[in-house]
């Protein structure tokens, strides 16, 4: 499988955190997800692949060739915060952003803007969240791109907006030369979306391929307080003790391990995000 975008040993130190060895593909016709809990580096990884930020190491090619991603046309960018200014409109936003990219559709451009039912006249300050992550996404799919990165771009919205999003990205991807890498903490919207999932934890990467494949991997396990000892314990990752019993993550792998009197059943990526950060943690 061709992958239009690769990441290769990514790094980038900041006092304290460090971006450790992030590597990672984007298969052509597929939604990735990227996940992890905050500050994990998600939003540096981005940073770093688009050259906002410096990196110390690694390669990020994209059509097989290293590139500047900032001065690919190729490349549509939605951040979680709009980078216009407060007093254009949607005009001004059109005639600032359209002479950077040989194939501007204005037509195309006007189009989604009806479509997501925004008013040309109104300034950007006016503007909702959901409102300006929409004209984001209609400028980046206005040129012709064929990889979207999104960083957080359904935080804040309601069902309805976030759902109209994710019915956009599905359809970008049914042309199988494209591909969306949509880094999220809302990991609905990609059990809903994505076909692949990497997922960062503290600067370094702990998973990435298919997203059926992570969610095979583990399961949820809740039982009483004296069903494990404490060999059996070392199995459980992420494990939390509560008045009545415990629950936690194990790998499918390791379930035969535990006693009958466990409950085992499938898991969600909130709960491994969420189970993964507390084992780590544990451990640190």
């Amino acid at each position: 499988m061709n992958n239009i975008l690769e990441v290769r040993g990514l790094r980038k130190s900041y006092g304290s955190f460090t971006l450790n060895d992030v590597s990672f593909g984007v298969p052509s016709g597929y939604i990735m997800g990227f996940i992890g809990p905050n500050g994990a580096g998600k939003t540096t990884t981005i940073k770093l692949m688009l050259g906002i930020i410096k990196r110390d190491a690694g390669t990020v090619n994209i059509f097989g060739r290293e590139a500047d991603l900032t001065q690919n046309e190729n490349i549509g960018v939605v951040m979680d915060t709009p980078m216009y200014v407060d007093e254009w409109t949607l005009a001004s936003v059109e005639k600032a952003i359209s002479p950077f990219y040989k194939q501007w559709d204005t037509k195309l451009f006007a189009d989604y803007i009806k479509r997501f039912g925004l008013d040309t006249k109104k300034k950007i300050k006016e503007l909702s969240r959901g409102m300006k992550v929409k004209l984001q996404i209609a400028a980046a799919l206005s040129h012709n791109a064929q990889l979207l990165i999104l960083d957080e771009p359904t935080s804040g919205l309601d069902p309805v907006a976030r759902d109209e999003i994710c019915d956009l990205l599905r359809e970008f991807v049914i042309d199988e030369s494209k591909s969306v890498l949509f880094s999220t903490h809302i990991t609905s919207d990609l059990e809903k979306t994505a076909d692949y999932i990497t997922f960062i934890l503290d600067g370094g990467i702990v998973f990435t391929g298919e997203k059926d494949s992570l969610l095979e991997r583990y399961a949820r396990v809740t039982g009483g307080l004296g069903d494990l000892n404490a060999e059996q314990k070392r199995f459980v990752i992420g494990c939390r003790e509560h008045s009545t019993g415990f629950e936690g993550m194990v790998e499918t792998a390791n379930i035969g391990k535990l006693p009958n009197t466990v409950l085992t059943e499938e898991i969600s990526l909130d709960e491994i995000i969420i189970f993964m950060n507390k084992g780590a943690k544990t451990y640190e």
